[in-house]
């Protein structure tokens, strides 16, 4: 009976080992997928803006895609508005609109102590996207990353940080920011909103006004006017996407500001400039009849010499310019440009009729004179076009400041031909 027990009992021994090692493979086993953590739950998104700086390319803002993953304890900054002066060609593509741009990723921390440095406000909005999403976004910048796609053509409307930044955030989406930003419509223009930022350095935001062709005169919807960095964070607040049970919730989940500002973003558009452009257009106009009339006087024709000429070189090259951003370059916002009927090269061909002025015994020629009745008349041209329903281009300012001074200089001429003597 002894042995018999004692196989009973190894039996039974052997019964309980199985069991415990059945259940411990059962507990150090795997959970279900459905168990584990989703792909992309340990990060947080959100949209960094930085307000306007000091200097003139940072007048329109900026902003970047700040991951933070919980697992690793990264936190980084994607941003695509990097640029180095000192690369090969720099000035000679930037003249010829082949501007290269690329993203890169740093270190938030130092991202936010640079800009506050510079004085610049810093807003954070904590975006409500899915694990899935998340981890699809961080999965395309890091992509993005990689040196055979990191840098993209640049352009200041429709190819610059901001709107890279909006683009990456909708494939994120699935397309939900296009499909709520494409068709509601402030009114305003690429002009406007440039006038707008660049209005704290006057010199340079007329030079850009009237370098704008009327491709900066189209209405803008909000997903294009998002191309300024301030105003995608504006519209990003009343965007709405599915939560996990379907129901519409608010994209921006909540806002930080993260520093104060030191320099504010201009908050008002510039005062409509066809009144003081007319003013200053109708004033030397009169200055330069009055010195004609005068021209019996040495300082009187010496003056309007200086003016003739002054005005004749100014407008010559500044058509020149638009006409090689035209023909030459591709800053497409610049082409078709009706300022060139203004800003005319054929001026440069009166040059030494103006240099001769000052002497008391000219006369102009008659191919002079047919030369200025045709610039006066391409500039009243410019005038007659914003009658056409097609015609976009806000140039009013320009053409208050340049038809009479063409004018002026054409019944100058006259009257001078006319002189008796």
């Amino acid at each position: 009976m002894r042995p018999r027990r004692l196989r009973r009992a190894r039996g039974a021994a052997v019964l309980w080992l199985g069991a415990l090692l059945a259940l411990w493979g059962a507990l150090a086993a795997p959970a279900p997928a459905a168990a584990q953590a989703a792909p992309g739950s340990a990060l947080s998104v959100s949209l960094l803006t930085f307000g306007p700086g000091e200097i003139y390319w940072e007048r329109f803002g900026h902003n970047a895609i700040r991951i933070r993953d919980a697992a690793s304890g990264s936190d980084v900054a994607y941003n695509y508005g990097i640029f180095d002066f000192g690369e090969d060609d720099f000035l000679l593509n930037f003249a010829r609109g082949r501007m290269q741009y690329r993203i890169a990723a740093d270190a938030t921390a130092e991202d936010l102590a640079l800009y506050a440095q510079e004085g610049r406000w810093i807003v954070e909005q904590a975006l409500a996207l899915t694990p899935a999403q998340r981890q699809a976004l961080r999965d395309y910048l890091e992509w993005n990353l990689r040196p055979e796609n990191a840098r993209y053509r640049y352009d200041y409307f429709t190819a610059n940080c901001s709107t890279r930044v909006r683009d990456a955030l909708d494939r994120a989406l699935g397309g939900a920011l296009h499909a709520q930003l494409v068709a509601p419509s402030s009114g305003f223009t690429y002009r406007m909103h440039a006038d707008r930022l660049m209005r704290p350095d006057l010199a340079l935001m007329l030079g850009i006004d009237v370098g704008l062709g009327p491709l900066a005169d189209r209405r803008l919807p909000f997903w294009d006017e998002s191309f300024v960095p301030m105003l995608l964070m504006q519209r990003l607040r009343e965007v709405r996407v599915p939560a996990a049970d379907g129901t519409p919730v608010p994209l921006v989940q909540h806002e930080t500001l993260l520093a104060s500002p030191r320099l504010a973003e201009p908050a008002d558009f510039p005062p409509d400039l066809r009144w003081p452009c007319g003013a200053l257009g109708l004033g030397l106009a009169a200055l330069l009849l009055a010195l004609a009339r005068r021209r019996g006087r040495a300082a009187a024709r010496g003056a309007f010499a200086f003016m003739a000429l002054s005005t004749a070189l100014l407008c010559g090259l500044g058509g020149l310019v638009l006409a090689a951003l035209w023909g030459l370059t591709e800053h497409t916002s610049a082409w078709r440009n009706a300022n060139l009927l203004l800003l005319d090269p054929l001026c440069l061909l009166l040059l030494p009729a103006w240099w001769r002025a000052r002497r008391a015994d000219w006369r102009p020629s008659r191919t002079t004179l047919r030369l200025a009745q045709a610039i006066a008349l391409l500039a009243a041209a410019a005038l007659c076009l914003r009658v056409l329903p097609w015609f976009v281009q806000d140039n009013r300012p320009w053409i208050a400041l340049l038809l009479p001074l063409h004018f002026a200089l054409l019944l100058a001429l006259r009257r001078i031909d006319a002189r008796p003597g």
